[in-house]
């Protein structure tokens, strides 16, 4: 829920207190930057709370810890990326197989209670789904709204 917050707290704040000279031009750089923000604040979760977040990832696939990490790098390169206009492209490309790569890992996460955040606190368990599958799509949408069309 942090997540969406940011990114729409960052897209109002930019659009209302932005000077572009053309709505298309504000509403797009907005909306670039606010989910560059939004990854930079996600990707601060993969250094902050790695071993929690390595649980989300299941039991088969070795190496947890480093794939949170890896995984919070990829996140601070994709916001780098929406920033720069000739990236941007490519950038919103790579962003969406990832959000569509890491659904598995959510969905995981909500199925066993995992808590990202604290790993000795229960998660919220499937109901987050509700929240959660449909936030990602949203997320992909973003992209491509903004990104990629």
């Amino acid at each position: 829920m942090k997540p969406l917050f940011v990114l729409l707290i960052v897209y109002v704040a930019l659009l209302a207190f932005g000077s572009h000279t053309t709505f298309d031009k504000g509403n797009i750089f907005a909306g670039n930057i606010a989910m560059a923000v939004m990854l930079l604040f996600t990707a601060i979760g993969h250094f902050k709370f790695k071993t929690s977040m390595a649980a989300m990832i299941p039991l088969v696939i070795p190496k947890k810890v480093e794939i949170v990490l890896f995984t919070g790098v990829l996140e601070i390169l994709f916001a780098i990326g929406l920033t720069i206009d000739s990236a941007r492209y490519y950038t919103g490309i790579g962003l969406i197989i990832f959000y569509l790569a890491i659904l598995p890992a959510n969905i995981y996460a909500a199925k066993n209670r995992i808590n990202y955040e604290n790993l000795y606190k229960p998660g919220p368990g499937p109901k987050y789904l509700w929240f959660r599958v449909p936030f990602q799509f949203f997320l992909i949408a973003w992209v491509w709204y903004f990104s990629i069309r």
